[in-house]
């Protein structure tokens, strides 16, 4: 079971069973597309255009972009997280591709008995984690252990700072922060853009609304 002392805790700790039910049609289906104005239909190609056949999934909420790129040819998937229904839950649905189970804090060091990947993805994880982004930052550190020569990283994330938000998405992010649900309010696009470059080359960053998305090569 995950403490309630860990400095993660209140970013997983709203995903129980019950939103878990309702999260693909609060977030997936309202809040992206009118709040966020990042339309899932974008985040889903991105996914599936960067997701390798050697693939780990970080922060893997209720698994629906794993799912919908997921192929009957796909060959090693693996799931990071630091909440043990959400690991149950989407495990569940991909059975059939037998995947690798890891629960774990992105913030403290990996000991994963397990071989490298070629991608690995963090879509909406960032926001959700205490701190700066330069603290944040070391969840790079830590996969980078993981990620095979010339392997990809990519993913999403809200930013709170520098962006042109509408008035309800602001009165939804402040919610979010003050339950400690979300920390972005210091993260902004160039935070971002410099603790990537830190640990990956060929980074690119596309914004999109509220949303970065990011991705980056292995150095």
């Amino acid at each position: 079971m995950v403490s309630q002392d860990d400095p993660a805790y209140k970013g997983q700790a709203v995903y129980t069973r019950k939103m878990m039910l309702e999260y693909n049609l609060r977030v997936l289906l309202f809040s992206n597309y009118c709040l966020w104005r990042c339309p899932t239909a974008f985040l889903r190609a991105e996914y599936h255009k960067k997701m390798s056949s050697n693939h780990l999934d970080v922060g893997v909420g209720t698994g629906w972009y794993l799912q919908k790129s997921l192929t009957h040819h796909q060959g090693r998937i693996a799931l990071f997280d630091l909440n043990p229904i959400c690991l149950a839950t989407v495990a569940g649905k991909i059975k059939e591709y037998h995947p690798e189970v890891y629960e774990g804090d992105v913030l403290s060091p990996w000991a994963l008995n397990c071989e490298p990947f070629d991608s690995i993805s963090m879509n909406y994880l960032l926001h959700c984690l205490p701190g700066d982004l330069r603290s944040k930052a070391v969840v790079f550190q830590h996969l980078n252990a993981y990620l095979n020569s010339n392997g990809v990283v990519f993913g999403s994330t809200i930013l709170g700072k520098g962006i042109n938000i509408g008035y309800f998405a602001k009165k939804l992010m402040k919610h979010y922060n003050n339950k400690g649900i979300f920390d972005n309010f210091s993260d902004d696009l160039t935070s971002l853009e410099a603790v990537l470059n830190e640990h990956f080359q060929q980074v690119k960053i596309e914004m999109r609304g509220c949303v970065a998305i990011f991705s980056g090569i292995k150095k």
